[in-house]
């Protein structure tokens, strides 16, 4: 029994088969993912539905191309991209889908293990059991007949700083960001957006979140994806899985276990990033 940390699959599925074939991937194993399960590859369709059909063997925290696609659904945006979400929505299965999608967690903690997984990371002036609670606003909120006026209010990069006083959809939009758009930070907590690059990128007065001093200890091993650029990093507490898969890159699973790393290469299937605000 092993349990794989998988960074961002964004429809690649042949190379996640690819990569579970590699590791030997069996019926006793389990799956953690970093989120953004779809977008920018071809078979975001496929990863959905076979990350579905592993039931609670596979566990996934939500990403922003993941609520992106909620937010398709809802109809509380428009997509003005390209059409790698649309066999989705134009899929028998949408609704059952969709569903199943909003109804996955923000944050996984395991205490046995010693990890924990969020798809941009935890804000260093959150404790876990700050970043637990706030977590669970949103899956609340998502998980309610309110998830369709949530996503209306979702996109935004206001408010950008923490404050527990902040309320309503504003709160939600903060917290939501934190988890799962967090690059850049300063050391009181306010958030960047434009940055995207490597560590070298850092905007004027901002630093990499996981390198800003904690106000309290984690407890836990992070594992987080969401940043391309960074590539394979271990770093004093954090793991970063997304190795840009998409990109032509690879894609990259963290055996907890062991701390085994595996890599499957991938090929190239979009050369311009995108600058939507929420899909980052």
């Amino acid at each position: 029994m092993a349990t794989y940390a998988i960074g961002d699959i964004q429809g690649c599925y042949d190379e996640l088969m690819g990569l579970l074939d590699q590791v030997g991937f069996s019926d006793t194993d389990s799956l953690w993912l970093a989120g953004d399960l779809v977008n920018r590859g071809p078979q975001s369709l496929r990863v959905l539905r076979f990350i579905k059909s592993l039931g609670n063997r596979a566990t996934t925290v939500l990403g922003n191309h993941d609520l992106h696609l909620l937010a398709l659904h809802y109809g509380a945006t428009l997509d003005k991209r390209n059409n790698t979400l649309q066999p989705i929505l134009q899929a028998d299965d949408r609704e059952e889908l969709m569903d199943w999608l909003r109804f996955r967690p923000m944050l996984i903690d395991n205490a046995e293990l010693g990890y924990v997984m969020t798809h941009a990371g935890i804000p260093h002036i959150w404790s876990l059991r700050k970043a637990r609670k706030r977590a669970e606003e949103v899956e609340i909120i998502l998980q309610s007949h309110l998830a369709g006026e949530f996503f209306k209010h979702m996109y935004g990069n206001k408010p950008d700083q923490w404050n527990r006083k902040i309320e309503g959809w504003s709160r939600l939009r903060l917290i939501t960001n934190y988890f799962t758009r967090m690059r850049f930070i300063t050391q009181d907590g306010r958030l960047e957006f434009s940055g995207n690059g490597g560590l070298g990128s850092a905007p004027k007065g901002f630093l990499p979140w996981y390198l800003a001093q904690r106000e309290e200890p984690l407890e836990r091993t992070q594992l987080f994806g969401h940043w391309a650029a960074l590539g394979e990093i271990q770093h004093d507490g954090v793991i970063a899985l997304d190795t840009g898969c998409v990109w032509g890159n690879k894609l990259t699973t963290f055996r907890l276990e062991d701390g085994a790393l595996f890599s499957q290469s991938c090929d190239a299937y979009s050369r311009k990033p995108r600058t939507s605000t929420q899909a980052s």
